[in-house]
């Protein structure tokens, strides 16, 4: 298996949101994880830019009739930062989870800077 990008995960962000999840739900992260880190165009149902955001990505889960959503972005181009994850229940993505997100990754680029 070739890897074409990275996956790093941020602090405890991602897997404290992991691990709150059913076997089956681990097991569909994974696969969606592994197809991010392996193909070259991710299609969109799987990975999707936040518009209106500054470089926030959602990594895209679905399990049965569940929906969840992982915050991410790019660093260096080829490494994706996992971060906060929750299930979505609405249409729209909450703006307080973008805004969490967004929080995140300024903070990953200050402490990073450091």
């Amino acid at each position: 298996m070739v890897f074409v990008r990275d996956i790093y995960y941020y602090k405890d962000y991602y897997l404290n949101f992991f691990n709150s999840l059913n076997e089956d739900e681990k097991l569909k992260f994974n696969w969606t994880l592994q197809l991010i880190a392996t193909i070259n165009r991710v299609p969109e149902k799987y990975l999707k830019y936040i518009n209106d955001t500054d470089g926030l990505y959602e990594i895209r889960v679905e399990v049965s009739s569940n929906i969840y959503r992982v915050f991410c972005f790019f660093d260096k181009g080829k490494i994706i930062v996992l971060i906060n994850g929750f299930q979505k229940k609405t249409q729209k993505t909450p703006k307080k989870e973008i805004e969490l997100a967004d929080r995140i990754k300024k903070e990953y680029f200050y402490e990073k800077g450091k």
